[in-house]
């Protein structure tokens, strides 16, 4: 921890969906799309008794930093850097100054596949994992106890394809959650139809992922998994599978899924396209929330059932702007966020806690392709 620190960050880093923590101020930060008007990743003080956003500070020159992730000390934040022209991708380290949100680059390492899209950080905060999705694999990254990527120590590929020729031609890597406990990690392939699962050996300095017993779960052909979740105590887990537009329920055992339910994003009658994105559980547990762009742009709310961990659907909340990528759920509850990114807009909208529904705020911002948002709370909080 860095010195001058007045909260331990380590209990109040907000991952989403892990911590309750209720402080006033939150450091938001903002992965983009840098091909259009954004310059970099955005970083805004969230009030979280107002829902007021304020730019603090721009990381520029950093191409596409789309997806992020921070360490559970808020020292160190991480970035995908989606490549185009074919190139391989990267992953960049950054060093945090909590008192002006300012992140400074440590250093880069290529991800070890095209389009890297989703980075998760080992809870014992040794190894960064990368999925990479047009490159079909993930990569293992060690880290140094100075913030900086180390070079991979493991590159798992995944084989197979699905029913979608143009979409599932081969595998692509999604996702990569490590569950609660820290002892396996779960990979979401579009690709094939599959949720990969790997025991996580922390001990191990190369190879720390192992195949798990079974080593995959499959779900309905032309699916298309995408972002998984996990309840509080891990016995349930949520998984979109962005081209149905579907939301798959699992109830979860030491490392195994078994699907229980399976429930639609869309309304009924919706004849559009869909493009299922982000998935969140609200902080007491009691709600999901799932986005659907395509033609939807709207996020769907879903009330969970605490003893079986099924869904029924509570409301639909249309997100004011095009293709919602990503959102989430400020760590007190009371707000959702919504980012735009077509429409080059968050929009902040109030959230019953007793229902679950969503409604608009006046607050708006203005931002280019904001891909991924989190928070990392401010040390003072005055």
């Amino acid at each position: 921890m860095k010195p001058g620190r007045k909260l331990p960050l380590l209990l109040l880093l907000l991952l989403p969906g892990l911590v309750k923590a209720q402080e006033r101020y939150y450091h938001l930060l903002a992965g983009t799309y840098t091909s259009g008007i954004s310059e970099g990743i955005y970083v805004y003080r969230f009030d979280s008794q107002t829902g007021k956003i304020v730019h603090t500070y721009t990381a520029k020159g950093v191409e596409n930093p789309s997806f992020l992730a921070a360490s559970a000390d808020g020292d160190f934040v991480y970035s995908v850097n989606e490549l185009g022209g074919g190139k391989e991708g990267e992953i960049s380290a950054f060093s945090f100054d909590n008192s002006t949100g300012k992140l400074e680059l440590i250093n880069k390492q290529v991800s070890g596949g095209g389009s890297p899209c989703y980075i998760s950080l080992s809870p014992d905060g040794k190894f960064l994992v990368a999925a990479n999705y047009s490159g079909g694999n993930l990569s293992v990254f060690p880290l140094s106890g100075n913030g900086s990527l180390e070079t991979p120590v493991q590159i798992i590929r995944h084989e197979g394809s699905s029913v979608n020729k143009q979409r599932q031609e081969k595998p692509h890597v999604h996702s990569v959650v490590f569950s609660p406990n820290g002892k396996f990690l779960f990979t979401g392939d579009l690709g094939t139809d599959k949720v990969n699962a790997y025991r996580y050996h922390p001990e191990r300095t190369s190879r720390p992922l192992t195949p798990a017993s079974p080593p995959f779960t499959k779900v309905t052909a032309g699916g298309g998994p995408r972002h998984l979740v996990f309840n509080d105590d891990a016995t349930f887990a949520y998984l979109v599978l962005e081209m149905t537009g579907m939301v798959s329920v699992f109830r979860h055992e030491n490392g195994r899924l078994k699907e229980i339910q399976q429930i639609p994003m869309t309304a009924p009658g919706f004849s559009g396209e869909s493009g299922a994105a982000e998935i969140r559980i609200s902080p007491d547990g009691k709600f999901l929330y799932a986005s659907n762009r395509g033609d939807a742009n709207e996020i769907t709310i879903y009330a969970i059932d605490a003893g079986s961990g099924k869904l029924t659907i509570a409301g639909r909340q249309p997100t004011l702007g095009k293709t919602p990528r990503n959102f989430m759920i400020s760590p007190d509850g009371n707000f959702l966020l919504a980012a735009n990114q077509n429409s080059n807009s968050i929009v902040v909208f109030h959230r019953d806690p007793e229902s679950g529904l969503l409604k608009a705020s006046k607050e708006r911002v203005t931002i280019g392709n904001p891909v991924y948002l989190m928070m990392l709370p401010v040390a003072d909080n005055l």
